[in-house]
């Protein structure tokens, strides 16, 4: 069966985000347009950032795909790891603060920002809770 490749971002054990690949299965549609199963959605909402736009290390709040339509963005790991998607890329936005834990600035989340000259816009699909 064909599959489908994607990143995920997502909060660890023991409460670092990372980045891990998984595969989603395409066992429907035809051998000219193969296709996943329907994955449930809540919505989804775009986003337009100006170049030079950074933010400081957060969580994501809601599970939640992100698409980049153009320009690139930056998400950068608190072990320094640090991935660039552009336009047409995506991943999957998973690393929520654990239950029951307060933020901590010096431990959980991720950081982003806007790479080069062009404005970034993004698409979010949030995932049905």
């Amino acid at each position: 069966m064909s599959t489908f490749a994607h990143i995920v971002l997502y909060t660890d054990s023991d409460g670092l985000a990372k980045f891990r690949e998984e595969d989603i299965a395409l066992p429907g549609g035809s051998p000219k347009a193969l296709l996943s199963d329907l994955l449930p959605s809540n919505g989804f909402q775009v986003r337009q950032s100006p170049p030079g736009v950074s933010s400081d290390f957060h969580c994501t709040t809601t599970a939640q795909w992100l698409v980049v339509l153009s320009g690139e963005m930056e998400i950068g790991l608190r072990d320094g790891t640090a991935r660039i998607f552009k336009a047409g890329e995506h991943f999957f936005s998973n690393d929520l603060l654990p239950e029951g834990a307060e933020f901590d600035n010096q431990l959980h989340g991720h950081r982003s920002r806007v790479v080069g000259d062009m404005p970034l816009q993004t698409l979010f699909i949030r995932t049905a809770g």
